[in-house]
């Protein structure tokens, strides 16, 4: 019976990758890897889950919206929060090198996203995704997106090289919430193992 069920979840995974197939990177199956944002610490961490275990693999400083609390609606200029036990997750890796937007801030249309751009399925909203911050490197981390998530170009690139992957889940942490209390020894430990990383 579990043969069946993984055999399930693969073609299903597969299928989703297949419908997502705007990125160059070949999608695999999730290793137990996962992301939570945390709007107090303006921060995106990768961790993995093993054997009882989690481990935090990366960590990347962000730039989030410019407006406080969870997404309303389109234009309120805020970031989405994951409902608790519902995480959003990633439905496609799209190369966004060439894409455009206009601020309206006087610099008209400009290279802004970084090579790629993550996209999120978060219900009841689109166009929610993880991007590079082309034209806004100052702006990591701080509060100055339309609502997505902004990381520094180079750190878009390890993001997706290293560990994205379709269907990958992603946790928006609620404005001021702290650290899960499962966070805090993979933190400890990597700190430990990475002395000149805050």
């Amino acid at each position: 019976m579990k043969k069946i069920a993984l055999l399930i979840m693969t073609v299903l995974l597969a299928a989703t990758c297949f419908a997502a197939g705007k990125s160059e990177r070949v999608c695999h199956k999730g290793d137990g890897s996962f992301i939570v944002i945390s709007k107090k610490d303006l921060n995106l961490r990768v961790y993995r889950a093993t054997g009882g275990d989690t481990t935090l693999l990366a960590t990347f400083p962000v730039c989030l919206s410019k407006n406080k609390g969870d997404k309303q609606r389109k234009g309120d200029m805020r970031t989405p929060e994951s409902p608790k036990g519902k995480p959003f997750y990633i439905s496609m890796m799209q190369d966004a090198s060439g894409w455009r937007h206009d601020f309206h801030d006087g610099r008209g249309s400009i290279l802004a996203y970084g090579h790629w751009f993550l996209r999120l399925v978060t219900p009841g909203h689109s166009g929610i995704g993880i991007h590079g911050s082309t034209g806004n490197r100052s702006s990591v981390p701080g509060r100055a997106s339309e609502g997505c998530i902004r990381l520094l170009d180079e750190d878009i690139i390890t993001l997706h090289d290293k560990y994205a992957y379709v269907g990958m889940n992603v946790i928006i942490k609620h404005e001021g919430e702290g650290l899960y209390n499962w966070e805090k020894k993979p933190i400890a430990e990597y700190k430990k193992n990475h002395p000149n990383q805050k």
